[in-house]
């Protein structure tokens, strides 16, 4: 079904409905805009860091510390 139809659906569906239930359905489809607006916020964000070249200079980091340098293991 395409998104024009389903559109017209709900429309006709809505027209039918007493005010208190035209309200909750206006809350609900807040909310789903709400998370769906947050998820592509999550990912724009993951996409970024994951593409960021800010830590990058660690990967070049020599060790400076090595097993022998410990005083003690724990097994």
């Amino acid at each position: 079904m395409s998104r024009e139809t389903l559109i017209k659906r709900t429309f006709k569906t809505l027209s039918k409905l007493p005010q208190d239930k035209v309200k909750e359905v206006s809350d609900f489809a807040d909310y789903i805009l709400k998370t769906y607006d947050e998820e592509i916020l999550q990912k724009g964000i993951e996409k970024l860091v994951s593409n960021s070249t800010t830590y990058n200079f660690l990967k070049d980091e020599e060790d400076l510390y090595s097993v022998e340098d410990l005083k003690e293991t724990y097994k």
